[in-house]
């Protein structure tokens, strides 16, 4: 069965699938990354997973894969192939995709982690048949991926959709970036799990906690929601003002809360437009799965260009 191996790099743990032409995941891995170890001892462990992974795909599914593709979080340099540097994982200006075409002998795409993700739902998911979306994942941080038929646009310099970096709060809390009133810094699920733990007075007390206080009724559980869901309209009315997106979709930790969030986000957006047009506010519908089959959109765009020389691999925008 021809198929492609997808790979979710992420900064403790990778999962990884291989992928039919169907979409279908017929076979799912996870892997810990090693950070501990090192930025070295990271590149290693996905070239070695990688390679498994091909080995797996020879041995039970008749054939190795044809091409494989790989999401990445920090900066990333897609038309290079260069993972250029990410936080969490230690590294700075990886050849990753020239290693792993070396390793595995196949075309490798490389991608952003939550644009690669934004692929999957834009193309499969929560935003499949829009010509317009924005995914908007809450995470540890918040980010995004813009969505242009059927592809996801990097940026001149492959920063394109960086709407946690939006100041919602001018003068407010200090950002890692340098600014000050970063939405992330309001919007995000560790920002509501910070705001929560100190309105309830439990240091282990998280976002997700704070949501069912919210269902429950609770007075400073509402009143901790409500500002964040306040920044969050804030920055995504700026974001669709420039965008004018048909759908948007939102994502990661925070979305769990379903209509809790859903809901009054809805309403917050929908007060604060004018003469914009008021998208479609969707969940988004693949979970932890979107960079594993965005991942593998990448490899199998590589398969559908007419003019790929495995020697030479093409540009990717996402």
């Amino acid at each position: 069965m021809r198929h492609v191996i997808a790979l979710d790099v992420g900064g403790t743990g990778m999962k990884a699938a291989l992928v039919g032409d169907d979409g279908e995941l017929l076979h799912r891995a996870r892997r810990a990354t090693g950070r501990e170890r090192g930025p070295d001892a990271v590149v290693a462990t996905i070239l070695d997973f990688a390679a498994e992974l091909r080995a797996y795909g020879a041995e039970r599914l008749d054939a190795p894969a044809v091409a494989a593709g790989i999401a990445v979080p920090g900066i990333v340099d897609e038309g290079q192939g260069i993972a250029a540097y990410a936080a969490n994982l230690g590294w700075r200006d990886v050849p990753l995709r020239a290693l792993l075409t070396q390793r595995l002998g196949i075309p490798v795409a490389l991608g952003h982690d939550v644009r690669t993700g934004g692929l999957a739902e834009g193309r499969i998911g929560a935003g499949k048949g829009a010509d317009r979306f924005l995914f908007v994942p809450l995470g540890t941080g918040i980010a995004g991926a813009i969505g242009i038929d059927g592809r996801v646009e990097a940026g001149a310099h492959g920063f394109a959709g960086e709407i946690g970096h939006i100041v919602v709060r001018p003068s407010g809390t200090p950002c890692p970036c340098g600014q000050h009133g970063c939405l992330e810094r309001y919007a995000s699920a560790s920002a509501v799990t910070e705001a929560w733990a100190a309105a309830c007075g439990d240091p282990d007390a998280d976002a997700a906690d704070c949501a069912k206080a919210v269902a429950s009724g609770d007075p400073n559980a509402v009143r901790v929601w409500q500002e964040a869901v306040d920044a969050l309209a804030d920055g995504l009315v700026t974001a669709l003002t420039l965008l004018d997106p048909r759908t948007l979709i939102i994502g990661g930790g925070l979305a769990e809360a379903g209509e809790v969030l859903f809901q009054p986000l809805r309403d917050a957006v929908r007060q604060r437009v004018t003469f914009q047009k008021l998208p479609a506010i969707v969940p988004a519908a693949l979970g932890d799965t979107a960079g594993c089959l965005g991942a593998g959109l990448l490899a199998q765009d590589l398969l559908d260009s007419t003019d790929l020389d495995p020697t030479d691999p093409p540009e990717v925008t996402a």
